[in-house]
């Protein structure tokens, strides 16, 4: 089947088709044109691999498991550990951008003290520039 065929029923774009060939991840023959010739079973791997890639996946950890997905021997089992490992790494990254928003409301918080503090005392507007009682007392 030519790419466009194969983009058509996998709903990828052949862009991507041809980035997973380029990658390894779809197998293509060639025709004597040298068009792409697309074996029909790509449309199970093209599907996958963008399922996986829309679960946040990287290509390199699909391109891990998608010889047992070819072969059959991906259990359901083996795909729902995989989910819960990747409902893992999104915890954590959302463990650290809480705690950077954290940080940054902090940083906003002192900003105005600090703005608050200079506008009262007349000294110069640059929040980060000591004054002199605070050099003295380091």
């Amino acid at each position: 089947m030519k790419i466009s065929e194969l983009a058509r029923l996998s709903n990828v774009s052949v862009h991507r088709l041809r980035r997973y060939e380029t990658l390894g991840l779809l197998q293509a023959g060639r025709s004597p044109s040298g068009h792409r010739d697309f074996a029909s079973g790509a449309v199970r791997e093209a599907i996958f691999i963008a399922m996986s890639r829309a679960l946040g996946f990287s290509l390199e950890r699909v391109a891990e498991v998608l010889p047992r997905y070819r072969a059959g021997t991906l259990s359901f089992d083996d795909m729902k550990a995989f989910m819960e490992e990747r409902i893992a790494e999104v915890d954590a990254a959302l463990a650290e951008q809480r705690a950077l928003r954290r940080r940054l409301v902090q940083h906003v918080r002192w900003l105005t003290r600090r703005k608050a503090t200079f506008a009262r005392r007349r000294e110069p507007k640059n929040p980060f520039t000591l004054s002199e009682r605070s050099k003295r007392q380091r």
